[in-house]
């Protein structure tokens, strides 16, 4: 406020009120023309301040299985099983039909010396084994035998609880939870974070997983 406003009369009146997220410092001095009232603010707002408190890292325990590599390692399965010896004049093949592998041989021989092309095969295109679940060598048509198995996609749910019991049991300062097939891990600080996936690696859960998703709130 500029003006020669006697010094006494402006301080008679009364002042509005200040907003409660400003904090107002007034510094007055009277020169011989005019005086002057400077005012510096400065931001308090509670939300700004309440959203960096709030800031949380995060990451996602998944079980993916990548749906191509598992088709270019059947396709070179069959094309070494065709080339090799002691396949000569088989039917044994394997094929991949909605979320199971079937194998199927004409003897339980052939089906596990197949199954080994296959697993190499897996490997070497980064497929996890542990994402594979083997059901019974069952009798087939034509006296043959055939194996199914399951390709896992997603954490089962009872691994999913297991995991979250691991996690709070170990005192750990994060917040674990079950988002359909995947597992949310929450937390403050960062290596928190990573000391946490440290010990899921160390622990055995009998599945396939992955850590993704890192992200901050």
């Amino acid at each position: 406020v500029i003006g020669n406003t006697p010094a006494k009369q402006r301080r008679g009146r009364p002042r509005s009120a200040a907003p409660t997220t400003l904090i107002a410092l007034e510094n007055t001095f009277t020169c011989c023309r005019f005086d002057a009232i400077l005012i510096f603010q400065f931001d308090h707002s509670p939300g700004k301040t309440a959203s960096k408190m709030a800031q949380q890292n995060s990451f996602d325990i998944v079980s993916q299985v990548d749906v191509a590599e598992v088709n270019n390692a059947l396709n070179q399965t069959m094309k070494e099983v065709q080339q090799r010896f002691d396949f000569k004049g088989s039917h044994a093949t394997v094929a991949l039909e909605d979320k199971e592998l079937v194998l199927s041989a004409e003897d339980e021989t052939k089906l596990r010396n197949m199954n080994d092309i296959l697993q190499q095969k897996l490997v070497r295109r980064d497929v996890p084994l542990k994402a594979l679940s083997y059901g019974k060598v069952e009798p087939a048509a034509g006296g043959t035998v055939r194996q199914r198995v399951a390709i896992q996609q997603g954490i089962p749910q009872d691994k999913a609880k297991e995991i979250v019991k691991f996690i709070k049991d170990s005192k750990t300062k994060v917040q674990a939870a079950i988002q359909g097939d995947v597992v949310r891990i929450t937390g403050k600080d960062r290596d928190t974070l990573q000391d946490v996936i440290a010990k899921l690696k160390a622990r055995d859960f009998d599945i396939n997983m992955q850590f993704t998703n890192y992200r901050t709130n």
